[in-house]
Parts: C-alpha cells; sequence; structure tokens
C-alpha cells in the first residue's frame, strides 16, 4: 500500500519521518524520492539482516537516511538520542516483511524446513522452539487460541505436549507433522488458508511480543508528532488492527484527529501483483 501510505502521510519538504519498520527501506524510499531527498528519514528495526539491505537500499540518500537496530517501542528514547523532539509523520508496516517469510533458514515459513527460531531480532534468547519445548499444554493452548485465533487449539497443544516426550520438536517440519496428525483430516483440505498458518503466526508473535511492543510504541509515538503530523499504520490481522483501533480512539479529540473512519484496503490491482498484501489495513490519524 506504498501509495496510499505516500498520500495519507501528506509529506513535507524538510520534514522528520521515523519509519518504524523500516525492513528492506522500501516506505524510507518512497518518501526520499518523492522530496527529492529534501527530508529525514530514521529507520528502526529488530532484524540486522533487513537494516543491511536498508542500508544499500537507501546509500544514495545515506546524508539524510539514520538506520537504527532497535525496538520500536523505544522510540521515544531513540528521538532523544538523535536530538530530535518531534517528527512530521510516523509509519508502522506491521508483521512479517517479504525477506523474512522468504527466508529458508529462520523458521518463519513451514514452506521450508528450517529450525523452529522465528526471532526478528537473533540476538534475543527466546526461540519458537523454547516454547514448544518447554511450555505447559495449557500455556501453548492459551497461545494459539488467543494468539492465532485457531480452532484447534487444545487439541494440537495436546499433540505436541505428547510427541515431545517421545522426539524434541526442533525444526518447522517437526512441527508441521505434528499438527497434521492433531487437525483432522476434513478440517485441513479446503480451506482459505494452510492449516499450519495460525499456530506459526501465534509462535511468532509471542516470541516476539509483537501485540505489546505495539502497545507501548502507538501510547508513545502520538506524543511524538507535530501539530497535523500524521502517523500512518498498516496492520495485516485481526489481533493488530484491534489494538491500533482502540488506541487510535482513546487518544481521539485529545490528541488525535482520526482521518480513516473505515480501514483502507489494497487496490484489486495490487493484490493482483502482491497477494500477500490481500490480508493489508491502514488506518491513519492526525496530531491535533
Amino acid at each position: 500500500m506504498l501509495k496510499e501510505v505516500l498520500w495519507w502521510l501528506n509529506i513535507r519538504e524538510g520534514g522528520v519521518y521515523l519509519d518504524c519498520t523500516v525492513g528492506a527501506g522500501g516506505h524510507s524510499r518512497a518518501i526520499l524520492d518523492e522530496m527529492r531527498g529534501k527530508v529525514r528519514i530514521i529507520g528502526i528495526d529488530r532484524d540486522e539482516e533487513g537494516l543491511k539491505i536498508a542500508s544499500q537500499e537507501l546509500k544514495e540518500y545515506k546524508e539524510q537516511t539514520t538506520l537504527i537496530k532497535a525496538n520500536f517501542k523505544e522510540l521515544a528514547q531513540i528521538l532523544k538520542e538523535e536530538n530530535v523532539d518531534l517528527v512530521n509523520g510516523i509509519i508502522y508496516d506491521l508483521g512479517l516483511s517479504s525477506m523474512q517469510l522468504d527466508s529458508q533458514t529462520r523458521g518463519f515459513s513451514f514452506r521450508w524446513t528450517a529450525p523452529l527460531d522465528m526471532r526478528m531480532d537473533s540476538s534475543q534468547a527466546l526461540t519458537a522452539a523454547h516454547l514448544v519445548g518447554e511450555l505447559s499444554q495449557k500455556e501453548l493452548e492459551d497461545i494459539f487460541f488467543e494468539l492465532g485465533e485457531e480452532r484447534w487449539a487444545r487439541r494440537i497443544a495436546e499433540f505436541i505436549v505428547e510427541e515431545r516426550r517421545q522426539n524434541p520438536i526442533k525444526t518447522t517440519s517437526n512441527l508441521l507433522e505434528v499438527m497434521r496428525r492433531a487437525v483432522p483430516a476434513k478440517f485441513r483440505r479446503g480451506r482459505r488458508t494452510h492449516f499450519a498458518t495460525r499456530v506459526f503466526q501465534a509462535l511468532r508473535i509471542k516470541v516476539n511480543e509483537e501485540l505489546e511492543n505495539l502497545r507501548v510504541s502507538l501510547s508513545y509515538s502520538f506524543d511524538l508528532l507535530q501539530k497535523e503530523g500524521r502517523v500512518c499504520v498498516i496492520s495485516y490481522h485481526s489481533l493488530e488492527d484491534r489494538i491500533v483501533k482502540q488506541k487510535f480512539n482513546e487518544a481521539k479529540e485529545e490528541k488525535l484527529n482520526i482521518l480513516t473512519k473505515k480501514v483502507i484496503r489494497p487496490s484489486k490491482k495490487e493484490v493482483r501483483i502482491n497477494p500477500r498484501a490481500r490480508s493489508a489495513r491502514l488506518r491513519v490519524a492526525e496530531r491535533i
């Protein structure tokens, strides 16, 4: 939803823009190109691999760009260290990047056999393998149900605990095979999404504390916007979008004017070009 973000962000020459999920640098590059480099970008990401790619993507604008390895819940401290009081715009593009999803070594996808990792920040200790191998059946069930909205959460958790008594579950293929046995055959077939999608999503969210980090970051972000500065948030599932909507509504009238009364969805053309964009939802608010 690059075009939509550029339009809603209302970019101004000389402005400072905070890209909280810089990834490979796509949004930041588009902002810099649009303004011919006459803006400043501060890009944050936990993923060191992504930052290396962003550094190359944005090298033409090296003087106007600051890239920082950090969690976006720390954005207030980051701006303080950069001697920036307020910014003109903030972007969040939540969830996994295509780069992460297509990685064959980091365990985000069940399409390849890989260690059950799922860390966005490879320096942290906790991995998905730790969760699957150490949590109780009830704790796993709660994660799958609350963070993945998985219908078969209890049964999958039960099968995982039974399997790990005999064999460690350390790879994506190990987990996928357990789920194949846990989810009844008639419910594995004919689903819009693969039967493992929700459990993998739930584990990833828990490993990276994605929802809690989003709550904290948004709570700080509104106070870091200049008057008429805008915050644009792209979410990809209902749990993220619910938090964004809630935080916007809590700040409505006192701090924010909500510009998108309903979520903005990607165009049919964009979904045809990039099917992964089909679940994207954009919300925008402006500082009063």
